[in-house]
């Protein structure tokens, strides 16, 4: 599934959870890091079975469908790989020029 229909299934989540039980979430962490969204899913299905919210269970289940799709690799790659990954510079690094040779005075028998 797009990143984008993950994201949209995560932000219809978080307003759901925002206005049904005063939760607050982080809607494109949930759609980036599977680990979050899994218990954001066990959250909302927790709830949704406490308050009696069909509405809120079934967002959750369409969320734990797309975290099945999601290749696992992806899903469980750390942030510092991830960051250490995007520092790294992407073109080759500009060679350095070649050591100034030593100067000789300027000014022979001073300045004129």
């Amino acid at each position: 599934m797009p990143d984008s229909d993950t994201l949209a299934i995560a932000a219809h989540l978080h307003v759901l959870l925002r206005r049904k039980t005063g939760r607050v979430t982080d809607t494109e962490w949930m759609a980036a890091n599977a680990e979050y969204a899994r218990e954001i899913v066990r959250f909302a299905r927790q709830r949704a079975l406490e308050d009696q919210l069909p509405e809120l269970a079934e967002w959750a289940d369409r969320l734990d469908q797309v975290l099945h799709a999601a290749p696992a690799a992806a899903a469980r790659r750390p942030l510092l790989d991830v960051a250490a990954h995007a520092a790294r510079p992407r073109v080759a690094p500009v060679p350095q020029a070649p050591a100034a040779p030593q100067e000789l005075p300027r000014y022979v028998g001073g300045i004129r």
